[in-house]
């Protein structure tokens, strides 16, 4: 399949540059590097999040709390004292 990529021209030519010292095409070179990047997996993926990633979902057994603790904000809230009102 053919398509059209931007690369960043640094990118590029480090590319064609480690593709030429390899004596392959930067299509073969390219095809390869993407086949790596892909077997990788998820557990790359994972390795290249930032650090604070890794809290998300770390409080997910609070949900239900948290859910109960704001309907009672609400409730709490949902009507304006008289004296509040001046």
């Amino acid at each position: 399949m053919k398509t059209t990529l931007e690369i960043p021209d640094p990118l590029f030519r480090k590319a064609k540059a480690r593709a030429a010292e390899r004596g392959q095409s930067l299509k073969a070179f390219v095809a390869e590097a993407l086949e790596q990047r892909l077997a990788m997996g998820s557990a790359a993926d994972a390795a290249q999040d930032p650090k604070w990633m890794s809290g998300f979902g770390k409080l997910r057994h609070l949900h239900d709390e948290t859910a109960r603790v704001q309907s009672v904000v609400d409730d709490a809230f949902e009507s304006i004292e008289d004296e509040d009102r001046r």
